[in-house]
């Protein structure tokens, strides 16, 4: 007997595992008793691997009914199913058979923690940033319009990745594609609590209680909605009383946009959330879908912090407590040095996109809470928003990740250079930060600000540098300054701490030919290579820059004498600082030999040692790079 037919007759009490089951075309064959222990089965899942490799916990928890509900209704991948952000993909990818390679999810050479076209043909866009799901769908709706393909495309979208602006954007296009569906897992987060005005029209939503309350009424409605007519109410005859909660009886902002809105729906009832899907599958327009979740829902700890398990490394299961105390990092550093100097100054602001614990802000929003902004996941708004403040004589500093910075170039140049406003950038994870992959590697900040006429930047290689060039930053530069930093804490220094400063520091070694130059982070690798290769014959000296643009002409001079010059940068090579200084060497004439080891690819998911490693980034490649272009003394 074949295992459809095993499910076709499984009485509700017997034992299932999702081991048993051809995933995800078994899943049609579930009764909604059994659907709730193969959610358990795969909260406890999820729980146990991101237990040990890390990952986003609390949204993917949250998405556990949701996601099989829309495996049940639908058919992936001729259905199409675009997640934003992809912070709510877990439960997918293991429904789409990579239940055994969900172990390996975020390591090197395993799954991704992000949706992933190359993985699976369920995947259908790779997503890491918010937002963009109802354009990409809008796009991919329109394909299979012109194809006369009848299948749907879904955008699964949360209620922090609204306040997006590219959301809207979506939205004001999509209200005319017949076979699109919009479903907003509404858990009233993001990775913090929701901020803003869209936030409140949620809220208002989720919290009405004029219902529509009878089949009938329902009927009603469907009847006299443009292109959905009788065979659809018809429908709704037959349905059970879940269907009755699903329409508000006031328009939505959804439906004068052109969409059908279904909602509130609880996104943690497996029947409703098929009823409504069933529904919205036959309707033929655009359909919105409000659906109320749990964020870090089956798991106690998640569900009582629910931004402290968005984005966890590893943890105890049973506690929730982490492996490692929390101690210091660059972030917290940065946000208590931030807080100490708005104290003392009435003109410094505070931005973040939603991004306050990650970021460090909360240090300053619990010291000065009227200067304090979390504008929501809206870079965009950010960078223009501190423009506004900077025109009049506030000194707004904006901390947001590398990766995230990206999507804000305009604003920089537009809103910020062009008028020569002082605004201060704290760059957050920048380089590599290691398993969440390419989407998130922080490689690209130096060559997007390089290409920006009058911009400062700096690149401190610990916590105290960090706290000097902060301090240069917002209260002594003007025009757009930034600060960057990596990913973690600080680790024990090999360098003298009685060299920091905010410009350069030029070691020489008499006895060397050639000169190592480096920033930040990378810097103590590059320090410790040179001190291990010392002690076996092969002397080098050292560039530790600071403030790396602009570059200081001065440096060209330091240069002259050495045969061979080697910059090790964690960026991007073209656009990045070792790319420009070699432009200043051919300028002024070096007539040595120039090596750049930089990234030149988009970087995959693994751990931040490895991959700095394989850049030629880590005390051992560097040592590799010494011994093979120095000269034994």
């Amino acid at each position: 007997m074949s295992m459809m037919n095993n499910l076709e007759k499984m009485p509700d009490q017997q034992e299932l595992h999702l081991e048993d089951l051809k995933l995800p075309q078994d899943l049609k064959k579930l009764t909604f008793p059994q659907c709730r222990r193969i959610a358990k089965e795969i909260r406890s899942l999820m729980v146990r691997v991101i237990s040990k490799n890390g990952g986003h916990l609390a949204s993917n928890l949250g998405a556990v009914e949701l996601t099989m509900a829309l495996h049940r209704v639908f058919d992936s991948p001729q259905d199409k199913f675009v997640w934003d952000v992809g912070h709510q993909c877990y439960t997918h990818k293991i429904l789409t058979g990579r239940i055994k390679e969900f172990r390996t999810i975020r390591k090197e050479n395993g799954i991704s923690g992000f949706p992933k076209p190359e993985e699976s043909p369920h995947d259908c866009f790779i997503s890491g940033h918010s937002s963009t799901s109802i354009s990409v769908a809008c796009g991919i709706a329109e394909s299979m319009r012109l194809r006369h393909d009848d299948h749907h495309v879904i955008a699964v979208i949360g209620d922090g990745a609204m306040t997006g602006g590219l959301a809207f954007e979506g939205l004001n296009n999509g209200g005319k594609l017949k076979n699109l569906i919009v479903i907003l897992n509404d858990n009233n987060m993001s990775i913090s609590g929701n901020v803003g005005s869209v936030s409140g029209y949620l809220r208002s939503i989720r919290e009405k209680e004029s219902y529509v309350r009878t089949k009938q009424a329902v009927e009603k409605v469907l009847v006299n909605t443009p292109h959905v007519g009788m065979p659809v109410a018809k429908v709704l005859k037959g349905t059970k009383d879940g269907v009755k909660n699903m329409l508000v009886r006031q328009a939505t902002l959804f439906e004068q946009m052109g969409f059908v809105y279904f909602g509130p729906v609880d996104g943690h009832n497996q029947q409703d959330l098929e009823e409504v899907l069933r529904t919205a599958k036959r309707c033929e327009c655009p359909v919105f879908i409000h659906v109320k979740t749990i964020k870090g829902k089956g798991y106690l700890p998640a569900e009582k912090n629910p931004s402290q398990f968005h984005g966890v490394s590893k943890f105890d299961v049973m506690t929730g407590n982490p492996e490692v105390a929390g101690a210091d990092c660059y972030s917290a550093v940065f946000g208590k040095e931030l807080a100490r100097l708005g104290k003392e100054n009435p003109r410094i602001c505070a931005i973040t996109a939603a991004m306050k614990y990650g970021t460090g802000l909360q240090y300053f929003e619990a010291e000065v809470p009227d200067r304090f902004y979390d504008v929501g996941i809206a870079e965009q708004h950010a960078v223009t928003f501190a423009a506004g403040l900077a025109s009049t004589g506030m000194i707004p500093v904006f901390a947001v990740y590398s990766t995230f910075l990206q999507r804000a170039y305009d604003q920089l140049v537009h809103d910020i250079a062009i008028g020569g406003q002082h605004v201060v950038l704290g760059i957050d994870r920048a380089g590599v930060v290691g398993e969440d992959g390419e989407t998130h590697q922080g490689m690209f900040d130096i060559p997007m600000l390089t290409s920006i006429p009058g911009t400062t930047i700096y690149a401190p290689a610990c916590y105290d540098e960090l706290k000097l060039c902060m301090q240069q930053a917002i209260l002594r530069d003007s025009g757009l300054a930034a600060v960057r930093y990596p990913r973690g804490d600080e680790k024990k220094m090999s360098f003298p701490k009685d060299s920091l400063n905010t410009e350069y520091t030029y070691t020489e070694d008499e006895k060397a030919d050639i000169l190592l130059i480096s920033y930040g982070r990378v810097y103590d690798a590059v320090h410790r290579a040179h001190c291990t290769c010392a002690s076996s014959g092969y002397h080098s000296s050292l560039l530790k820059l600071t403030k790396i643009h602009p570059l200081e002409q001065e440096l060209a001079e330091l240069t002259k004498r050495y045969r061979k010059i080697i910059f090790f940068e964690e960026s991007m090579g073209n656009g990045g600082i070792a790319a420009l200084f070699g432009t200043m060497l051919a300028e002024n004439h070096f007539g040595g030999e120039y090596v750049r080891v930089t990234c030149e690819e988009f970087l995959r998911h693994a751990s931040i040692p490895t991959i700095l490693d394989k850049l030629g980034l880590s005390e051992h490649a560097v040592c590799r790079y010494i011994y093979e272009y120095g000269t034994k003394n």
